[in-house]
């Protein structure tokens, strides 16, 4: 499998030399999907477009919707590769050089509201059999909160269908997900709050510091102008505390 995934990133990365940068992020609305016209819309992909084209002299630049666990393979181990939005966890700090915050959240533990479980924290949902994303930070989350009971899916959709459906009892989703799921109707439940974190770009460690560090200026700014909240606002998301 592992000669597989290396054989399939090496003639990605044949492709990757149409641009100078490759992004990538997960189908995972509001933040990153497809739009009717066939291109990557959400409000994570408005700022990594707001950035780049921000930039005196922008580099060409991709950005493509692909499972999660198939962008952080490429992030480290394609040179010109990042993926978006990562959490800025310890674990992945020295793994990639990082442009943050593109958004900022609270992770919940979630269940349906018509399933009969009782658990009401993080210690009574132990048991629970709970899915996640290949590859997501939230797997590290809930394997050091000792759940064991772990079912590894590729995308968050495939996830969410798998709770809804009753195949596993809870999943990981952030706090503004969770609104927007529960305002259209979803019957989904907060059971407890599984982390805080900060989310942004990852990039691959061979990306120069040049380049990350015009990026971040140009995310500041951003920030500043007030155009991040208003690319929020637009998806229906809260400016950033």
């Amino acid at each position: 499998m592992r000669i597989v995934l290396t054989l399939s990133l090496v003639l990605l990365a044949s492709f990757a030399q149409a641009a100078d940068l490759r992004f990538a992020t997960e189908p995972y609305p509001p933040y990153g999907f497809i739009g009717d016209d066939g291109q990557p819309k959400g409000s994570a992909v408005e700022q990594v477009r707001a950035i780049m084209e921000s930039l005196a002299q922008p580099p060409s630049y991709s950005i493509e919707i692909i499972p999660w666990a198939r962008a952080l393979a490429l992030t480290e181990e394609v040179p010109n590769h990042c993926a978006f939005l990562a959490a800025r966890t310890s674990e992945r700090e020295q793994r990639f050089r990082w442009v943050t915050p593109l958004s900022v959240d609270i992770n919940h533990l979630v269940a349906r509201t018509d399933r009969n479980i009782s658990a009401r924290s993080l210690e009574e949902a132990r048991d629970l059999a709970v899915g996640a994303q290949r590859d997501d930070y939230t797997v590290g989350l809930l394997q050091a909160q000792n759940f064991r009971n772990l079912d590894l899916s590729a995308s968050f959709d495939l996830t969410l269908s798998k709770l809804l459906s009753g195949r596993i009892d809870a999943m990981p989703m952030v706090q503004t997900v969770l609104e927007k799921q529960m305002a259209a109707g979803v019957p989904i439940r907060s059971i407890a709050v599984l982390s805080r974190q900060q989310l942004g770009i990852a990039c691959n460690r061979q990306v120069p510091e040049a380049m990350i560090e015009k990026m971040q200026a140009a995310l500041d700014r951003l920030r500043i102008s007030g155009e991040q909240d208003r690319i929020r606002r637009q998806y229906g998301l809260p400016p950033l505390p």
